[in-house]
């Protein structure tokens, strides 16, 4: 997973240093944070959660030429602002809200999640430009997003960031999901 900078931010492999865990450890340890994430949202109350968390987002797509999960950063200073991700998105279960095993879709997700401390700067929205020209410049042809319908300031950052409203689905992560996509300029 190769390193990624703007202007104003790296974004690098996540570390089972304690500062990344406990970053980590106070970030998802936060309702506001939690509360769009996953069918079940619910915050992370234990220290052991972060350091598994740091553990596999340090090793999350090692050998995928592409994917990645990096922390986002101040570029000068290091600073820790929250996580980018670009991963497969997994497609439900034919079951609608089974609670099978998921799969990988065949597509590609983009997300973010930054710390609430960092919102409001425009750090979800240059980190996540820079890893779609990542992704495209290494030949992906789109990448999509989803989020929790209610999530308006998510959906506000898919938009910035040049991403299509493709309407409500059901067809990622069990459960319902506004879905967001971009294709590669030029296709």
């Amino acid at each position: 997973m190769e390193e990624l900078h703007t202007d104003r931010l790296l974004l690098r492999r996540w570390t089972t240093d304690d500062a990344d865990v406990d970053f980590l450890a106070d970030m998802y340890a936060r309702w506001e944070v939690q509360r769009f994430i996953g069918r079940f949202p619910r915050v992370s109350t234990d220290r052991s959660e972060a350091v598994a968390r740091a553990e596999r987002y340090a090793h999350a797509h090692e050998d995928h030429p592409v994917h990645g999960i990096w922390a986002v950063a101040d570029a000068t200073t290091g600073q820790r602002f929250g996580t980018i991700l670009l991963k497969d998105l997994p497609a439900s279960a034919a079951r609608e809200g089974a609670d099978d095993a998921l799969t990988p879709s065949g597509d590609t997700e983009i997300g973010w999640h930054l710390h609430p401390g960092a919102w409001g700067h425009g750090y979800a929205a240059e980190s996540a430009i820079r890893v779609l020209a990542h992704a495209f410049d290494h030949g992906l042809p789109r990448v999509l997003a989803v989020t929790h319908p209610d999530n308006a300031a998510s959906q506000r950052v898919a938009r910035r960031i040049g991403m299509t409203d493709a309407g409500v689905t059901g067809r990622y992560y069990n459960t319902t999901c506004a879905l967001f996509r971009i294709d590669r300029p030029g296709d």
